[in-house]
């Protein structure tokens, strides 16, 4: 499985959040890259944001480049409610994978930063389910399973929720991220990976290769050991085996129900 975790970051703290993230999803063994979407604001403006530069190390992604990836994680500021309007214009250029279905079935989750406490996490991150929506791709939150110590501490003051890892930046962007607040982070990439494997075709074409192997076995072990006047009558039944699905692939069917 290859995942995608997509930044777009002002004064650096969505950075520090993905780098544990990432490091999180490479622990499980999964294939991961770490990029960013382009800047919209000229140098002019940054500089009197008093933003420092881009990390030269994180490539930028061109949005036709997403269906190459199997998931996502996408990590971005809050911008009044909302994401900024860098990821915006990013989504905006994905209208053709769209139309093709490019992102159908692809598992995606989201972390965030905010200035302050009640500044928006919780409700950008509702807000942006739309672009997963249109695109048809489930989202993992994170959850209180791996994070429930962290995330209901009181002790101390931090960002991320059952939506995904947060942080709070202050209201002059100088607060880093907390160890809790990067631990987080590292869960939810582990817990995130842990997931998305179970929406990739990996587990289901070693379970067809399993099945083949095992049907293979069977029919050279009947022809071998029957006896040549029931030739015909094997052969039938051979073909009737390969007509019918292996019991194998019945066990590893997945069950669910409708709740009304």
């Amino acid at each position: 499985m290859k995942v995608a975790v997509v930044v777009y970051s002002t004064w650096g703290h969505i950075y520090s959040l993905a780098d544990k993230v990432v490091e999180g999803i490479k622990s499980t063994g999964a294939e991961v890259e770490l990029l960013q979407v382009a800047e919209t604001l000229s140098e002019e403006v940054l500089t009197a944001m008093h933003a420092p530069p881009k990390r030269k190390d994180i490539p930028v992604l061109n949005p036709e480049e997403l269906p190459k990836y199997d998931a996502f994680v996408f990590g971005f500021p809050t911008r009044f409610g909302a994401g900024p309007a860098q990821i915006f214009e990013f989504w905006g250029q994905t209208g053709g994978l769209w139309a093709s279905a490019a992102l159908a079935g692809k598992p995606a989750s989201f972390f965030v930063s905010s200035g302050t406490p009640g500044g928006g996490q919780e409700v950008t991150l509702r807000n942006s389910l739309s672009f997963f929506a249109h695109h048809g791709m489930p989202y993992i939150p994170l959850g209180y399973k791996d994070t429930f110590a962290e995330i209901t501490n009181l002790e101390e003051i931090h960002g991320g929720s059952s939506w995904g890892a947060g942080t709070y930046a202050g209201s002059d962007g100088s607060r880093q991220p907390t160890e809790l607040e990067l631990t987080v982070a590292y869960k939810q990439g582990v817990s995130f990976a842990t997931h998305a494997v179970k929406f990739t075709s990996e587990p289901e074409k070693k379970s067809e290769t399993n099945t083949a192997t095992i049907s293979a076995s069977d029919s050279t072990t009947n022809i071998a050991t029957k006896p040549a006047a029931k030739t015909t009558e094997t052969s039938k039944t051979a073909r009737q085996s390969q007509q019918e699905p292996a019991p194998t692939a019945t066990k590893s069917e997945s069950k669910c129900c409708v709740i009304v």
